[in-house]
């Protein structure tokens, strides 16, 4: 039998019980794509007002609506004649909860984290249209249709935005209703699937990474079971961008902007349009990825955000954010941020885009400076100088820009992880914990990060054994463990090695007489046992704990045994627990 069509009909098990978990549901396979679709409008007399929410049923708070009206539409600077596309991405109300999604959802679970489900913001994606229209009292036909979901798939539902807003636009809300009754027909995204998405005539056919990806490599593709009419759009990525679009006026400074994601820095991204605001944000934050980025960011903001006093106080330290905006009036009210991106109209120099220079921050004075970087940064690692002889060499052979990308999301993910390499070597082994695990009827406790330790393994184990990059290594990790980042990597590995104790102490204790131990044992220490164990089956279910087929079961199956070798009166308690 063919592993991989073994693997991929686990995948399709795991997806169809997932399905047939949300059947009874409404709206549940649309919701496990997007919260809703929004239609926002510009009204004489309110500005900016959202016209339909669909489904109708969907309970977006006040807050929600007035921050999507908002981030829906191009400022008045921008001058977006025609269609625009961007990004956005809003702090959810207190006290919402996900809509049918725990924080142990099955997708997340399998999914890398850089696409796991957000669970305190939502993302939008933007389809604006600003025409000439006559028959417009203002003159223009100003409307934007809006996807708002909890999934980062950026080039997915810009894509999709793509096929259906410009029909929206003609045929209004009868179109809308008809699109969302297919997304609702889609099968749930399960990581490692492909699947077929059919909209409005297209079938757009995506993968959905996994985090058993090999990070960088291609994915197994699977067998295609069936032959589409018409043929399926294939789309090569869900989330990626074109990095080397969104980069091209500062290749040169590439690695400084890397080092600014890693150490969380507040950083200002000014852009002449939402499209290049937005773009530019989510291409930083990608450039650590396999690494999480663990900072607040937003692609588009303005000045009606209702977190911009929060941002913009100078009563405290800017906060660890990313910010993308348009409205040259930022550029006051940064002037006391660290690290400012300002963004132009794309130049050439002769074949080459022009690069953007590093400048002081106290030049950041007017409201028409000049494009640059404004930081007074002092870089830790050296620049790659071979990366961008390569880069500007593609440029002149007019190389693809998704050939230049690949080159610059390579070189990005080697560098991430070769400053990843060592921290997972720095963590403790779980080898002795394993045989702890072996004694103790309890699982042992690992013990925390010791940064000394760590620092102490840098000269023969550090960087330099899968990075030729010199520098500073040892300056940035010191800096980069005071950041959410590396609290998040942290935390996250700390869970995982946690859980995978949690396992092998339910295999050992599936192997161990339970029945032999309680015979001299008194009735509260059986009982104490009893609910002990019926904790831990409880827990393994709900985190869904990868422990080996037919251990739970069998656990349960000791405890039921161990409950009836107690007097009836305990076992009548025991089974009302």
């Amino acid at each position: 039998m063919d592993p991989l069509d073994s693997s991929e009909s686990r995948l399709v098990e795991s997806a169809n019980a997932a399905e047939n978990a949300e059947s009874s549901l409404p709206w549940a396979r649309f919701s496990s794509w997007l919260e809703c679709v929004c239609v926002v409008t510009f009204d004489l007399e309110l500005g900016q007002a959202i016209e339909l929410v669909y489904p109708h049923d969907v309970k977006l708070t006040e807050k929600e609506k007035t921050s999507i009206c908002y981030l829906s539409f191009p400022d008045s600077y921008s001058g977006c004649l025609g269609d625009t596309q961007f990004s956005f991405r809003l702090r959810q109300s207190v006290g919402r909860r996900g809509s049918w999604f725990g924080e142990e959802d099955a997708y997340s679970r399998d999914a890398p984290v850089t696409l796991q489900r957000e669970l305190a913001h939502f993302y939008g994606y933007v389809y604006f249209r600003q025409v000439k229209d006559a028959s417009v009292k203002r003159g223009y036909f100003q409307k934007s249709l809006v996807l708002v979901s909890r999934l980062p798939y950026v080039h997915l539902f810009q894509s999709l935005l793509q096929i259906i807003a410009p029909e929206y636009f003609e045929k209004l809300e009868p179109c809308l209703e008809a699109v969302c009754n297919e997304i609702d027909q889609w099968q749930s995204p399960v990581p490692g699937l492909t699947l077929n998405l059919p909209v409005m005539g297209v079938v757009m056919q995506v993968r959905i990474p996994s985090k058993n990806d090999k990070p960088g490599g291609s994915p197994e593709k699977q067998a295609q079971k069936e032959n589409l009419l018409p043929a399926p759009m294939m789309l090569p990525t869900i989330h990626e961008l074109d990095l080397f679009k969104c980069f091209q006026s500062f290749l040169i400074h590439l690695q400084m902007l890397w080092e600014l994601m890693l150490l969380g820095e507040p950083v200002v991204v000014m852009a002449p349009s939402p499209t290049v605001s937005s773009e530019t944000v989510l291409a930083l934050v990608s450039s650590i990825a396999p690494l999480r980025y663990c900072c607040d960011y937003r692609p588009y903001f303005t000045i009606h955000d209702t977190e911009f006093k929060e941002y913009t106080t100078r009563t405290q330290a800017p906060p660890n954010v990313i910010l993308g905006v348009t409205n040259p009036f930022f550029i006051k009210t940064f002037q006391s941020w660290p690290h400012i991106i300002r963004l132009g109209e794309l130049k050439m120099s002769g074949d080459l885009p022009k690069q953007v220079k590093v400048k002081k921050l106290a030049k950041l004075k007017t409201l028409d400076t000049k494009p640059g970087i404004y930081t007074a940064h002092k870089m830790f690692l050296q620049k790659d100088k071979s990366l961008i002889k390569r880069l500007l060499k593609g440029i002149q052979r007019k190389r693809p820009s998704e050939v230049q990308s690949a080159i610059l999301r390579r070189h990005l993910l080697e560098l991430t992880q070769s400053f990843i390499i060592p921290l997972v070597r720095g963590l403790p082994s779980l080898s002795p914990l394993y045989r702890l695990c072996l004694s103790c009827c309890t699982p042992p406790q690992i013990r925390p990060f010791s940064q000394e330790e760590f620092m102490g393994t840098l000269e023969h184990a550090g960087p330099q054994l899968t990075s030729v990059l010199k520098g500073d290594w040892v300056g940035l990790y010191r800096y980069v463990h005071l950041s959410p980042n590396f609290d998040g990597w942290y935390r996250l590995r700390h869970r995982e090695m946690t859980q995978k104790l949690e396992c092998l102490h339910l295999e050992v204790i599936c192997d161990a007489d339970l029945l032999g131990w309680t015979k001299d044992k008194s009735e509260v220490e059986i009982v104490d046992l009893v609910l002990k164990l019926r904790e831990k089956l409880m827990k393994a279910g709900k985190q869904q704990l990868p422990v080996k087929e037919g251990v739970l079961e069998k656990l349960e199956g000791y405890l039921q045994t161990v409950i009836s070798s107690l007097p009836e009166d305990l076992q009548t308690v025991l089974h009302r627990y």
